[in-house]
């Protein structure tokens, strides 16, 4: 089928790529003209701007929008809502807040647009693996663009999951559990890493884990690839950004009284890796000096 993709970044060329090689017809639109040339070369159909890209879709229209949540998602969908007529779906597959596409599927129905919120997981490696899929939006809507999420996901990766807002809700919660398990196979690493009399290898034993082994996951699969360039693994900064959605499964854990303790701790780490020479610790420092004479001066 033909349709419309808008961000054609890290997940959205991977997946304009992966439609194109499946036999859909994908006209897309990004700010960046590189971008567009690439997807160009790939087969895509060139679009100059987002009315370019509507004009060149038949009705009933599909536009996937894949851009970073916030108000570039929300202003690209106003922008193309305001572009497409009755019968038309507008796809959001970027990590927006679930509310948002509650809304936004409230604001269309008066005017005959349906809006679908496309959690979307798979990362960089969703080209070749395909991309986990959870949706949400009306019945009739999803089945109409059914073939575009059953060649964008893998066999059994993508699940209708419910009304609008469920898809997002469902992908904010997997992020949520996602910020858990790195940060146990980080502290859990970092435990190994300190017992130096041992002399562990971390790549040997990430590899071994992968087979048998009760916390064998995806994500040991790529602690394994990490590790494996031991001077590419030393040269990264223990920085590690938020994307918003740990924060928000933490807020709606708080707002529907369910204990969380682990994903709060987790995004919470977080934070703590944005100030090496942290005020709170120093203050901590400080306090053991005082009553213990601890002195951590250097």
């Amino acid at each position: 089928m033909r349709m419309g993709m808008v961000g054609l970044g890290r997940m959205g060329g991977n997946m304009t790529k992966r439609l194109l090689e499946r036999g859909h017809e994908i006209v897309a639109f990004d700010p960046n003209p590189d971008a567009v040339k690439g997807v160009e070369a790939e087969g895509g159909i060139p679009a100059s701007s987002l009315e370019d890209m509507v004009k060149q879709l038949q009705a009933p229209r599909a536009v996937w929008v894949m851009v970073p949540a916030g108000p570039i998602t929300e202003q690209t969908c106003n922008t193309l809502a305001d572009l497409m007529d009755r019968g038309d779906i507008l796809i959001d597959g970027g990590n927006s807040n679930y509310k948002h596409a509650q809304q936004m599927s409230a604001d269309l129905a008066g005017r005959g647009i349906a809006f679908l919120d496309a959690g979307t997981s798979g990362g960089v490696w969703g080209l070749k693996n395909g991309y986990c899929l959870m949706v949400g939006g009306d019945t009739e809507a999803v089945k109409q663009v059914e073939p575009i999420f059953k060649d964008l996901a893998p066999e059994d990766g993508y699940a209708h999951v419910g009304p609008s807002g469920a898809g997002h809700f469902v992908k904010m919660v997997h992020n949520g559990i996602e910020y858990g398990m790195m940060q146990a196979y980080g502290e859990g690493f970092a435990i190994l890493n300190a017992a130096t009399e041992l002399e562990l290898d971390m790549h040997q034993i990430a590899s071994i884990w992968q087979y048998g082994s009760v916390v064998r996951s995806w994500l040991l699969e790529l602690a394994v690839l990490a590790l494996a360039d031991q001077k590419g693994f030393e040269s990264i900064k223990g920085y590690v950004e938020d994307s918003g959605e740990g924060r928000w499964t933490v807020q709606e854990a708080i707002d529907r009284s369910v204990s969380a303790p682990v994903i709060t701790a987790s995004l919470m780490e977080r934070f703590t890796s944005r100030t090496p020479d942290s005020y709170a610790m120093r203050i901590v420092a400080a306090l053991r000096n005082e009553f213990g004479g601890h002195r951590t001066f250097s």
